[in-house]
């Protein structure tokens, strides 16, 4: 019980306390399970991983008879399968007989605890040998119950600040950033994406929705690449670029999550970037004018052109003639050694 503090700072921590729980309660596995939402990437002991797989595989989460025993669960019942079965379904269950039995298990114990409001169960598995779980076990495993919760809601919102930490940093250099489940549902998106979303890229329902047609389609494939790929491996994803019809395109590239920001209680799989969601920020005509030993006038003639104004609306937005911005357009040339607009908007451009 006192390391279960490890778990809410270090995901990774979860199986190797598992299977001190295990050895203490003379269960031979280990696994946590939600109750509504069920993923394959759960924590688990390695005793049961393969049994795991096929329990997801086959879709055995979906028809597990133990599940009615959820909601005595979370009233704080320590239920067994003798709580929820009869003995003679239990010895002519499918799921028992071509998932629990090949591998060896028996009996079963859960224990339900709260990770804020998602209901949870750490469910044990002993083998035939090891016997049923006796009242002097449910006892045992009853004091379990509030350290979990404990744990699993402190999990959680130290996760969200590793998430946040995340944002926050990328919200300050400009670059827009998400963070999605392994459903592919929006769980949180920084300032920086939220001033950058319109018509063509914008969050709908929770979900990420694009106008271009082929930029949908990749994306729906990285979604089910997230749903299929294990959380302990990386996504191999490609940048997705997404085309505007009257503005640049936008590149989404996929990055890890990592640390407390992993936790299963906030469920987070990846966080996505949009290079050039947002139009680059203005340079300062007083760092031009620095840099390049230009005059007040020069400078913010070259702010404005890098901008992406053309140099008659520059002149108009500056209230001078049409001949008097190339007059400092010339002088700015020959003070960066650029030859064109082009070179100057892109040597000016590293400024910013």
């Amino acid at each position: 019980m006192d390391r279960l503090g490890e778990a809410a700072v270090d995901p990774a921590a979860w199986p190797v306390i598992m299977n001190d729980i295990c050895r203490a309660v003379g269960a031979s596995a280990a696994i946590l399970l939600q109750s509504d939402v069920r993923t394959p990437d759960v924590p688990r002991t390695q005793s049961i991983d393969e049994g795991t797989r096929q329990y997801f595989k086959e879709d055995w989460h979906l028809r597990d008879p133990r599940a009615a025993g959820f909601p005595r669960m979370m009233s704080g019942e320590i239920v067994t399968d003798h709580d929820v079965l009869t003995p003679e379904q239990i010895r002519s269950d499918p799921m028992y007989n071509e998932v629990l039995y090949p591998f060896g298990f028996k009996w079963f114990a859960g224990v339900g605890f709260w990770a804020e409001s998602a209901a949870w169960a750490l469910t044990l598995q002993r083998t035939g040998r090891e016997g049923q779980f006796e009242a002097s076990d449910k006892r045992l495993l009853a004091r379990l119950a509030p350290r979990l919760t404990e744990t699993a809601t402190l999990a959680t919102a130290v996760g969200r600040v590793a998430l946040a930490s995340m944002s926050n940093v990328l919200n300050q250099v400009g670059q827009p950033a998400m963070v999605l489940n392994r459903q592919g549902m929006v769980l949180s998106t920084n300032a920086a994406a939220d001033a950058g979303f319109d018509d063509e890229i914008r969050i709908s329902n929770r979900r990420l929705v694009v106008r271009d047609k082929n930029a949908a389609t990749k994306l729906e494939q990285l979604f089910d690449l997230m749903r299929s790929t294990s959380d302990s491996a990386a996504l191999p994803a490609a940048p997705v670029v997404i085309r505007r019809t009257a503005k640049p395109p936008v590149v989404l590239r996929v990055l890890p999550i990592d640390g407390a920001a992993r936790t299963v209680f906030l469920g987070a799989r990846a966080m996505l970037t949009l290079s050039n969601l947002l139009p680059p920020p203005a340079p300062d005509p007083g760092l031009i004018a620095q840099a390049f030993d230009l005059t007040p006038a020069e400078s913010r003639l070259a702010a404005l052109l890098t901008s992406g104004l053309s140099i008659d609306a520059a002149a108009e937005l500056l209230r001078i003639s049409r001949e008097t911005a190339r007059n400092h357009l010339k002088s700015v040339f020959s003070k960066t050694g650029a030859h064109r607009q082009s070179e100057l908007i892109n040597l000016v451009s590293q400024l910013t």
